[in-house]
């Protein structure tokens, strides 16, 4: 009888640690599931991008370079610092030559015949009134010699920027061509980081209206002052 009592206890042990496990199985855990948004709130703001809050920051850009909002999609930037600062050095000089064509399209357009009338030229411009370009046509019309003086003007810049680049090592900002005759350039380092911004964001809207200029004017076959005059024209 002893025997068979102590064999009831261990079974009954055994039917009750069961009915404990068991029962805890659809008890609430203690550890909580995390949803992804929690987990990326927790992030820290500097691991995102302000351009793509919703997408991880590049890891080349941190900020430092004026004009960097974290947006860099396709990875054009390179894999380290050298390729960063050269796809910098080339937006830059882009958004210049953007800025200067963006207001000397239109002014073209509107000037080009009334100057070479006065001078006692040809006009440069196309059968339909349009700038010259690729698309457009009409680049025949320009002389050799105006390529040569664009060229020359482009070398002494290139050679101005190359020699600032030595001259100033690692303090050297992409873009810095050491021209500043009005010394607009400010002093301090807030400053020239917010005028830096400005002059790329100017730059970077001149891309895209350049651009939009060239297809608009090869879509339509008329040249921009005419398709948008309310832009161009004085609305008095």
């Amino acid at each position: 009888r002893q025997n068979l009592l102590i064999t009831n206890m261990k079974f009954s042990t055994i039917i009750v640690s069961s009915g404990i496990v068991s029962t805890s199985a659809f008890a609430p855990s203690n550890v909580s599931i995390r949803s992804s948004t929690e987990i990326m709130a927790e992030k820290s703001d500097g691991d995102m991008s302000k351009a793509l809050p919703f997408a991880p920051r590049p890891k080349l850009l941190d900020g430092t370079l004026a004009g960097d909002v974290g947006f860099d999609p396709f990875g054009f930037a390179g894999e380290d610092k050298a390729s960063l600062e050269r796809m910098r050095e080339a937006e830059i000089k882009h958004s210049r030559l953007a800025m200067l064509a963006v207001v000397g399209w239109p002014l073209a357009e509107l000037w080009d015949k009334k100057i070479a009338g006065f001078l006692g030229l040809s006009d440069s411009l196309t059968s339909t009134g349009a700038s010259p370009s690729l698309l457009n046509g009409g680049l025949d019309k320009i002389e050799p010699e105006y390529w040569v003086i664009v060229a020359a003007i482009a070398a002494i810049f290139e050679l101005d920027s190359s020699a600032t680049k030595e001259e100033k090592g690692k303090k050297y900002t992409p873009g810095d061509c050491g021209f500043d005759p009005l010394n607009l350039f400010p002093e301090d380092k807030a400053s020239q980081l917010s005028m830096q911004t400005k002059e790329l964001k100017h730059g970077r809207i001149a891309m895209m209206a350049i651009l939009g200029f060239v297809v608009q004017e090869a879509l339509y076959g008329a040249p921009v002052t005419a398709e948008t005059p309310f832009f161009f024209q004085p609305v008095f």
